[in-house]
Formats: C-alpha cells, sequence, structure tokens
C-alpha cells in the first residue's frame, strides 16, 4: 500500500545531469532487472487467481540459480481464507543468507508482498498484466506497489553474491502472499515462523518509503517509514420498532444515524505528535514557505494548536498525520418502500494514531454520538500499531544510500496514514523500517491501486542500487 515520489530522467535539471557518475547496474544487471519485472508484473497476483504460489516459486528460483542453498529457500504455502471463495491458495516465500562466519547480531529481515490490487483492463489504458514501457515509464499493475521492492531485493542480493560480498550477519528475506487482503503471512511471519526467519533484529520493508521530484525538477524528498496508523472498523446500528410509512414518529432509525454521523462528521479527535511525525514536520516545514508552513510551525511549536493541525489536514497530502481520523464508508437501512426502517447501520473506518487503544476509540466514538439508540461496535480485534525508533544505523544507511544516487536530497521519518505486513512484527516486538529507494513524480505518479499504475524506468534499477548500498552498509560491518 506505498505510495512514493519523483520525475523522468529526461526532465531532471541540467545540474543534475552534469553530475559525478553515480553507482549504476552494468548492462547484463539491467537485463536480468528487467526480465524478473516483466515476468512477475505479467503474473497476475490477484486474490482469486492462484498465481501467487507460482510467483513465490519463480523468485525462489532466481535465488537458487544464483547459489543461494535450496536448503534456505522456502517457498510457505498457507491460507487465508475459505475455499469456496478461492481466499485460501497463496504463498510465502523465505530465503535465509547465512553469514559468513559466527554473526555477531541476529537478522536482518527484508520484507515485501507478492500480491497485487485487482485492475480491470477496461479502466486501463494498458494491459494491467502485461508490462508495458512508453515515455520513459514502465506500466502495470504492482509496479509501484510493489513489486518493484521484489525485484529491488532480490536482484540486489544476487548481484551482490556475484560480486563476492560475504554478510557479517544473516540477511533473511519474507515475501508475503496476502498484505492486500488478509495480512495472514505477516501474522504467520511474527509469530509461527519465525524460528525461520532466525528472530531477526529488525526489519527493512520494501513496501514503505521512496521518494522524489516535484514536476518542475526540485527535490520532494525522500521518506523512511517508521510508523503506521492502526486500522480499526466500528459500525453504528440503530434499531427501532418501525411501522407503516404513512404514520412517521419522531424516533426514526435513519433519522437517528444520520444526526450520529453528523456529530462524527464535525468531531475532531486530539491532535497528537510522536518522534516520527514531530520529525517529519520539522523536515517538511522547511520545504514549505507558504501558508502550509506556517502551519506546521505554528502545530509544531503547540502540539495542542488544534486550529493549526486543522490548516495542516486541509492540505491533500498531509490528511490523517496530526491526529486520528474516522470517516464513514458504508451505510445501510431500511426494508421496504412503504415501511419505517427497524434497522439503520454505518461502517465507520478509523486510523488510528500509533499506541492509542483501539477500545479507548470506541469509547470515544461512543461519547461523540452521545444517543443510547446509537450502538457503537468494533468488527475486528486489531490491537495498537507501535512506532519503531529512529535507529542511527538504520536512518544513516538510508540517508546515505539516498544521497549517494540523489545528491543533496532532503531525507526524513513518515508516518503511514494506511497500513501493511510491518504492524504485526512492530507490536511483536520487532521495529520495522519502510526503506524502499525507488521515485516518481509527486503528485501525478501516486497511482497505486488506481488507473494506469506505472514507475519511471531508471527508478526500478536505481532501486537494485539502492538495495545493493543499503545490505553493504548494515550487513557489511
Amino acid at each position: 500500500m506505498r505510495k512514493i515520489a519523483a520525475i523522468l530522467l529526461a526532465c531532471l535539471p541540467a545540474a543534475a545531469l552534469a553530475a559525478p557518475a553515480k553507482p549504476a547496474l552494468t548492462p547484463a544487471q539491467r537485463a536480468a532487472t528487467h526480465a524478473m519485472f516483466e515476468h512477475v508484473i505479467n503474473t497476475p497476483t490477484v486474490i482469486g487467481r492462484h498465481n501467487v504460489p507460482g510467483m513465490a516459486q519463480f523468485v525462489a528460483d532466481q535465488f537458487t540459480a544464483a547459489g543461494f542453498p535450496a536448503a534456505d529457500v522456502h517457498v510457505m504455502p498457507y491460507h487465508t481464507g475459505s475455499a469456496t471463495t478461492g481466499e485460501d491458495d497463496t504463498a510465502a516465500l523465505i530465503v535465509r543468507w547465512r553469514a559468513a562466519g559466527t554473526p555477531k547480531s541476529r537478522p536482518i529481515m527484508l520484507m515485501g508482498h507478492m500480491d497485487v490490487v485487482e485492475a480491470k483492463r477496461e479502466d486501463s489504458t494498458t494491459d494491467p498484466f502485461v508490462l508495458t514501457e512508453k515515455d520513459g515509464y514502465y506500466y502495470g499493475r504492482g509496479t509501484i506497489d510493489m513489486k518493484d521492492g521484489i525485484v529491488g531485493i532480490t536482484q540486489a542480493m544476487i548481484n551482490l553474491k556475484a560480486a563476492g560480498f560475504k554478510p557479517k550477519r544473516d540477511i533473511v528475506v519474507l515475501f508475503t502472499g496476502d498484505e492486500e487482503t488478509n495480512g495472514i503471512g505477516a501474522n504467520n511471519g511474527a509469530s509461527q515462523w519465525l524460528p525461520l526467519l532466525g528472530h531477526p533484529e529488525y526489519g527493512l520493508n520494501a513496501d514503505g518509503g521512496g521518494g522524489g521530484f516535484n514536476p518542475d525538477g526540485t527535490n520532494a524528498g525522500f521518506t523512511m517509514q517508521t510508523a503506521e496508523k492502526t486500522f480499526a472498523g466500528y459500525t453504528l446500528t440503530v434499531r427501532n420498532r418501525g411501522g407503516h410509512s404513512s404514520k412517521p414518529r419522531k424516533d426514526n432509525a435513519i433519522f437517528s444515524l444520520a444526526h450520529a454521523l453528523d456529530r462524527i462528521e464535525a468531531y475532531r479527535f486530539t491532535p497528537m505528535q510522536s518522534e516520527t511525525t514531530r520529525a517529519y514536520f520539522s523536515a517538511r516545514e522547511k520545504m514549505e514557505k507558504g501558508p502550509l508552513g506556517d502551519a506546521m510551525r505554528a502545530w509544531l511549536a503547540k502540539p495542542d494548536d488544534g486550529a493549526a493541525a486543522d490548516a495542516v489536514e486541509a492540505s491533500e497530502s498531509e490528511v490523517g498525520l496530526t491526529r486520528t481520523r474516522c470517516v464513514p464508508t458504508r451505510l445501510f437501512a431500511g426494508h421496504a418502500d412503504n415501511a419505517l426502517p427497524q434497522l439503520a447501520t454505518a461502517m465507520i473506518n478509523c486510523r488510528i494514531f500509533p499506541g492509542t487503544d483501539p477500545n479507548a476509540i470506541q469509547a470515544e466514538l461512543t461519547r461523540v454520538v452521545a444517543d443510547p439508540e446509537v450502538v457503537v461496535s468494533r468488527n475486528d480485534n486489531y490491537v495498537s500499531s507501535i512506532s519503531s525508533p529512529l535507529r542511527p544505523d538504520v536512518t544513516g544507511a538510508y540517508t546515505r544510500a539516498v544521497q549517494t544516487l540523489h545528491p543533496g536530497m532532503a531525507v526524513f521519518p513518515e508516518m503511514s496514514t494506511g497500513a501493511s505486513d510491518a504492524r504485526p512484527f512492530r507490536v511483536a516486538g520487532i521495529p520495522v523500517y519502510g526503506t524502499n529507494g525507488g521515485w516518481v513524480v509527486v503528485p501525478i505518479d501516486f497511482r497505486a491501486h488506481g488507473k494506469d499504475e506505472r514507475l519511471p524506468v531508471e527508478s526500478l534499477y536505481d532501486n537494485v542500487v539502492h538495495w545493493q548500498l543499503m545490505l553493504t552498509d548494515l550487513a557489511g560491518k
């Protein structure tokens, strides 16, 4: 569910084109990267199509062909739903690159997911499940979310092994098969598969991070994802004795539900700051010189300034970053055109600030609704997400890799408003960092889950180099 940012190579300013040569892949490595990317994009790993196990085996074969021992490469079939819905046929891939000698630290885990969201041919300019290159872009479902990360990690490890790199600690890979739907693979990884993963010290998630350039060629910055909001669903339920619609009464289930939704729309949860979001806004305010920057500076100076936080969230790019947000996503009411409704319900989707208990949000929504006829219930049992600490070794390695490829680029942490496979690991006490190196043009390439998903061609190859730099830095010392 990653959203990254940047620009076409052809649009880079002349100064960037004249800069010293940056690390790059050889022609043979570019060809191998392209071939792998084409194969995985052309494999529609959508729920119900049963293609994830095949992709997992394909990627596994790339590792074994490169000399990784077959005993350390594991395709892990697992079930995620009912056999009648076709949701139970998926797989994960676990690969372990063992340290040369006795490791002094626990493994580094590299994460990503192989499944993608459905895309219809009639909704797209090109076939979303056929990799298409045009206008300096690769088009196809998963080019950004997130098969570029799968290929980036895999090809980087293959290149490093071929070059004779010997890690001083184990590197383990976990590619799951249902991040876009049920998240069972990540839950398994954070529990029953932990021994196979070597109980990693921390994870680096390709489903987070990235950055790039504005349309005018200026730096938009790169982010490292160190936190994400908790996903939680709630239902508002109103029941009524009903009756004939020709005899309306003041008590009406739909009216009661509508009034409750009005109160939720008007309500603002208390603004909150964390180590991650404070660092994020401290960097962002230096890049924003107008009213948005003023609002950021005011809120940083006074964290309980609700008006300043509201002004920050008035920007679409910053929505959801200052507090918990809840929004209705589904409605149901009534049973006949000529009857007073006996039941009215609304689904409320909340993205909760890390560290806040979803049960506390249920209680707060109940207070906001302020109507005993409206019952607020939980739809899931998710626990609170936990932020990862800003480790100097990881933040340093990510910053060095980004700035090696993009000199002068700002790098700062971020909190995602969405959810990823990182959540169960963070809850289990294993910090995870979104550290992908892909780049796009901000905001015109924010197309994950949407029409004409695409990735700048050079971003694919830069990302392989990015992962090589990260792994050499963190596993070579």
